[in-house]
């Protein structure tokens, strides 16, 4: 029984449900956090996009299993494995999506499915074909931490400082761009868009985004409108850490792996506990300065 259950969280990826704590950015930045009805329907929208999400990663390694059998790590997914048969996998898709539909039709305006409805369409799009589109693919994955941000924002009814979707926007490339970086570097062929990159041509976009994801954190944490809407001038403070944080990111992703933004998080404790201090620090200035 706990191998099963071993292989069904694996099959949904509930280590990756950490992406979905985007929904709360705006919330989080909004210094609402508290407000009752807004929690309430942000911890909503993070719910339903866990069971969408878990959806399309279960469509993915669904149509993925033949080539996941010959990758080294990935053979070891619950499909590929053969752990998990592909009808079950597919029913489960279909309960998730259902119960996510069910979610976000009962608690929040009908309106809220256009994201993760435009989140799912281009993963499927990607999974049947667009992944295989150099840029493209990149693009793809980036949208979808940056449809958590917006999603999020527009069920809470915040609006945030353009500032912080730039920040997020190329955080998110940088990451996307990190992966297919690293998944070249390992030389497996199991992902036919990377014979049309170079690690060069990562490692230079990689570095712009990197780059400009700072430089709006800089902007954005000393921006007058920031500075008086949280009625602090302290986030600027929080700018060396933020640094410190994406090196060390950098340098977990420049020092092997598959790149993938949750495995390197939570591999690596130093870049956790970084991380986690931080948001202790944000808490602490946004909500009791």
């Amino acid at each position: 029984m706990t191998v099963r259950i071993r292989n069904f969280l694996s099959m949904i990826r509930v280590r990756h449900y950490i992406k979905n704590l985007l929904v709360y950015v705006a919330l989080i930045c909004s210094g609402q956090f508290f407000d009752t009805k807004k929690i309430f329907d942000g911890t909503v929208a993070f719910v339903a996009f866990c069971l969408f999400s878990s959806c399309i990663y279960i469509v993915n390694d669904i149509r993925d299993r033949e080539k996941d059998r010959l990758h080294p790590t990935k053979c070891k997914r619950p499909i590929a494995s053969g752990a998990i048969s592909v009808k079950t996998a597919a029913v489960t898709a279909v309960l998730f999506i259902a119960a996510a539909l069910v979610l976000d039709l009962l608690f929040l305006e009908p309106a809220s499915l256009l994201f993760p409805l435009i989140y799912l369409f281009i993963n499927i799009a990607y999974s049947c074909g667009l992944k295989n589109k150099p840029v493209l693919d990149i693009a793809i994955l980036t949208a979808g931490f940056f449809i958590r941000v917006l999603y999020g924002a527009y069920v809470t009814e915040i609006v945030i400082s353009n500032w912080l979707y730039l920040i997020v926007l190329f955080m998110a490339f940088y990451f996307a761009l990190g992966k297919r970086r690293n998944e070249l570097k390992a030389g497996t062929e199991t992902r036919a868009v990377l014979k049309y990159y170079s690690i060069n041509f990562l490692d230079k976009y990689m570095y712009i985004c990197l780059t400009l994801a700072n430089v709006f954190y800089a902007l954005w944490s000393m921006e007058g409108t920031t500075v008086d809407h949280y009625r602090s001038n302290c986030i600027v403070f929080t700018v060396p850490l933020v640094f410190i944080i994406t090196m060390k990111y950098g340098l977990d992703v420049d020092s092997g792996g598959d790149g993938d933004p949750v495995e390197v998080l939570l591999g690596d404790k130093v870049l956790l506990a970084l991380s986690i201090l931080y948001f202790a620090i944000m808490f602490v200035i946004l909500y009791i300065l």
